[in-house]
């Protein structure tokens, strides 16, 4: 085996951090093949830089995240001509695109389906249990984790944990502008007691944390985002910018004299951290875009004066902002009532009056406010769910008591859609069976569209980072779906 002198890399496997520990394995098993080094490294080259459809036109995303698990059966691809506890109680509507239906429950969505790329084909077969958390840190971390508690859930968030994937594009892709890079919002990931699982940086560190935007107010307040408080981000009122500036200078002029403690704190990239805060702060761009106010009463109507309307809303003023990464986590947690998506009873009822209407106008208008302003050019948009519900009601597949309206857990085909950033307009991919059960074809797996949002931002899937061991780990275990961008 050839061993090749030079650093191991302690951070990112690009280029100038020259060739891991991996590549010096592969070398050994290539010469078997008759792949020289020369030729591996050329190939390693070629196959990094990317490209094919899609390749590097996001700027940023917006994460529309219908933690619960909504049912698919019951918005986007009904079935006709199937029994009657696998049928849904809606009626089934025309959309934009011939042929392709939606229920009556999404009639704003179904205007405007010409607009991005619906996946009808999502699909993952668990291992074990497959309850929310577990999926919920599969979809968002592109890693499934080993312990799991008694009760079946994930452990708490660890330092330890694979990084959400926003945390991994903002630090490979950081913002251009002095603008919060990664926002989450308007409440965390959760099942239970188990709070942000997949949701933080993990082991990438606290700074590569979301900014959570959490206003007051429990999931049954749909007024709670007219209360937000951003009060890190405001001046006091004795502080003047000018002054903030002029002690800014001073810091400086004090560090110039201390070559060796900035030398010592240099791997800290403190300077960079505290000239972010200072710019956040002085600029007033992140104030102002948090400021829903500002927006038309007509433009906050059409989005719908509640939680996840006016969340959908504040996501396009950060995004137009500077904002990197968005995720817009579904108001209600996982596993509880009312207008959560976890239908295992009441399903006709809560859907129909509760989640469905606020999901139709706040995404319709998400996606088309974004087009028309012609920010849907460099922003991907991507909503779903961890997975879908059962296609026959009342059975369980999940030790849940399921009602005779009700639906349970169903990670083995779902629906998902993808809009913007070169990602195709109009098009169906994947095909369930006759009940909604499998895909016939195409299947998606959720790592596999982790896989292309990276690639959408330029960002090569396997890019390697090194966890809190010095271990490398890919940034997904999968392939970009180049099909779903034009």
């Amino acid at each position: 085996m050839i061993r090749i002198p030079g650093e191991p890399g302690k951070d990112l496997c690009d280029p100038h951090l020259g060739v891991t520990r991996r590549d010096i394995l592969r070398v050994g098993g290539s010469a078997m093949l008759g792949l020289s080094l020369g030729g591996m490294l050329n190939l390693k080259a070629h196959a990094s830089s990317g490209g094919g459809p899609g390749w590097g036109k996001a700027k940023s995303v917006i994460m529309v995240y219908l933690q619960g698990g909504p049912s698919h059966l019951d918005l986007w691809d009904p079935k006709e001509n199937v029994p009657d506890n696998v049928r849904s109680n809606f009626k089934s509507i025309p959309t934009k695109i011939p042929g392709v239906h939606f229920t009556e429950l999404l009639p704003n969505l179904a205007k405007v389906n010409d607009k991005f790329t619906m996946m009808r084909s999502l699909s993952y077969t668990p291992n074990g249990l497959f309850n929310h958390t577990a999926a919920i840190y599969q979809i968002m971390t592109g890693y499934t984790t080993d312990k799991v508690s008694p009760s079946g859930q994930l452990e708490p968030p660890s330092p330890k944990d694979f990084p959400n994937f926003g945390s991994n594009i903002i630090r490979l892709r950081p913002p251009t502008e002095p603008m919060l890079p990664f926002v989450m919002l308007p409440r965390p990931l959760q099942e239970s007691n188990v709070v942000g699982k997949g949701g933080s940086a993990g082991f990438l560190g606290k700074s590569f944390d979301p900014y959570t935007l959490y206003p007051e107010g429990d999931d049954m307040n749909m007024e709670k985002m007219d209360n937000l408080k951003v009060d890190d981000l405001k001046l006091r009122p004795d502080i003047f910018s000018h002054r903030l500036e002029r002690r800014a200078r001073l810091r400086d002029d004090i560090n110039a004299a201390m070559p060796d403690l900035e030398k010592a704190v240099e791997q800290y990239s403190v300077n960079e951290y505290y000239k972010q805060a200072m710019n956040l702060i002085v600029s007033g761009r992140a104030r102002d875009a948090f400021d829903i106010g500002q927006e038309p009463e007509r433009l906050r109507d059409r989005y719908g004066r509640n939680t996840f309307g006016q969340s959908c809303l504040l996501a396009r003023r950060l995004v137009e902002s500077g904002t990197r990464v968005v995720e817009v986590i579904w108001p209600k947690v996982a596993n509880s009532d009312n207008h959560s998506w976890d239908v295992h009873t009441g399903l006709n009822d809560r859907m129909k009056d509760r989640s469905a209407p606020m999901l139709d106008r706040g995404l319709s208008a998400l996606i088309s406010d974004l087009d028309e302003r012609g920010l849907l050019n460099d922003t991907l948009v991507v909503a779903l769910g961890e997975f879908g519900r059962s296609p026959e009601k009342g059975v369980s597949t999940s030790g849940n008591n399921n009602s005779a309206d009700g639906r349970d857990h169903w990670p083995y085909c779902y629906t998902g859609i993808i809009a913007g950033a070169g990602a195709k307009r109009g098009y169906v991919h994947g095909k369930s069976d006759k009940t909604g059960s499998a895909p016939l074809e195409k299947p998606v797996h959720p790592t596999e569209l982790l896989a292309s949002i990276y690639h959408s931002f330029g960002i090569n899937p396997e890019t390697v980072v090194f966890n809190h061991l010095n271990q490398p780990r890919e940034l997904v275990k999968a392939q970009a779906v180049t099909e779903l961008f034009s």
